[in-house]
């Protein structure tokens, strides 16, 4: 197998397996930030993304994929540092710096978004061992943020760990700055693969990604993949926003909540080799078929919020992020021509983040009518988990009866062979 799968499945690890995601917000919060403003750092990491994510996988494209690797783990070195050199009670120099920080953040994301696979799966000369990089890499991944969401947590409490409060809050943000030299130093072992790097303007920046997104848009097994795992996507991710107010509905002690997250991740080792099975056996629709019944499932038992066992639903929806990014990587791979591969992935990613955006924000305002009607937000949040099943299978059920009447191929084979 070529170097650059093997490095791919250490570099998207180091770079996305972060000892600050368990505590990230309470880190910005603990520096001196309000509320607020932590919001707002968020509104600006999603919007630098979202501005950034398909215009850095078309110059990932026309540059080069190795090039935009290296660009995206120099921008994360610089991110971190900034974070760890942010004053603490710094007012305004503190507010600054974190929204600098959160900007270098979102352009690291978008450059690596798309790149990194790309590079990797056209470096395979037999692209039927993708499935067994994908295996491979959302195992590792699985493995590190489960002792990533351990250990970030433990180092930030001071008083489990022996040392000053100012060093403890630090510790999460050094390892994170160690993981980014780590990935920038992995960066420049990767090898260009079956790529003549070309001028980049901003003519052929815009021909670039108006071409994958005309692709995208146009090729039926494509938007047919991208919108059923857009769709499941969507409310994954929105559960996981939202899921500690759910363990509390369901009387879960906050301290359990970080256990929960990484014994989630664990199980996640084990979803590789189900999603491997399910993606070579079945067709694309009929996975995605069976993919929607799981979320379904687990939704309808969320909805119950049932006490303590609540928690089951809970851990096996958000198995379903490595499972649905094993399908769509899958097939999408498998589609896209070589030299658009990492603009039509950065447009997929665009088009997860903004369903993912809508989905929501329309779950807010569900829950805020809700509260204005029950006048209690536990009642609220209930009334709307309750809702929220029916509301899924309606929308699914649509897609997948579109899908079929489509006729989404049986098997989807690699575009290049």
């Amino acid at each position: 197998m070529h170097p650059n799968a093997r490095l791919y499945s250490w570099f998207t690890t180091l770079f996305n397996a972060r000892f600050y995601y368990p505590i990230i917000a309470i880190l910005f919060i603990d520096l001196g930030l309000t509320l607020s403003q932590y919001v707002i750092l968020n509104a600006i990491w999603a919007a630098t993304i979202l501005l950034a994510e398909v215009p850095s996988g078309a110059l990932a494209d026309l540059l080069g994929r190795r090039k935009l690797l290296i660009i995206s783990t120099t921008l994360m070195v610089i991110e971190m540092t900034t974070l760890l050199l942010a004053p603490k009670d710094g007012g305004q120099t503190l507010f600054l710096l974190c929204c600098l920080n959160r900007i270098l953040s979102g352009l690291a994301e978008a450059a690596a978004s798309g790149a990194d696979e790309a590079l990797a799966y056209d470096s395979l000369e037999d692209k039927s061992l993708w499935d067994q990089v994908l295996e491979r890499t959302m195992r590792l991944r699985s493995g590190a943020m489960a002792i990533a969401m351990i250990l970030g947590a433990l180092l930030y409490d001071s008083a489990k760990i022996g040392v000053p409060q100012n060093i403890a809050h630090r510790l999460p943000i050094a390892l994170c700055l160690l993981q980014a030299i780590a990935a920038l130093l992995l960066s420049f072992r990767f090898q260009e693969s079956h790529h003549k790097p070309k001028n980049a303007n901003l003519l052929s920046l815009l021909k670039q990604t108006l071409t994958a997104a005309k692709w995208t848009l146009t090729t039926k097994a494509a938007i047919l993949i991208i919108t059923g795992g857009l769709l499941i996507d969507s409310i994954v991710r929105n559960f996981a926003t939202i899921n500690s107010e759910y363990f509390r509905l369901i009387n879960i002690p906050t301290y359990l909540f970080g256990f929960i997250a990484a014994g989630t991740s664990f199980l996640g080792i084990l979803t590789p080799r189900l999603s491997r099975h399910l993606a070579q056996k079945y067709s694309p629709l009929t996975n995605l078929t069976l993919t929607a019944a799981w979320a379904l499932i687990c939704l309808i038992l969320i909805g119950l919020t049932l006490p303590q066992w609540g928690i089951i639903p809970a851990a096996a929806i958000m198995l379903l992020f490595g499972h649905i990014s094993f399908l769509t990587s899958r097939y999408l791979n498998a589609l896209a021509p070589s030299q658009q591969r990492a603009t039509i992935l950065s447009v997929k990613g665009l088009l997860f983040n903004l369903g993912y955006g809508l989905t929501s924000l329309l779950f807010a305002l569900a829950v805020t009518q809700q509260t204005h009607k029950f006048q209690n937000k536990d009642q609220a949040l209930t009334s709307v988990l309750n809702l929220q099943p029916w509301t899924f299978l309606i929308i699914i059920t649509t897609f997948l009866l579109t899908a079929r009447s489509l006729k989404l191929p049986n098997q989807i084979t690699n575009s290049d062979a």
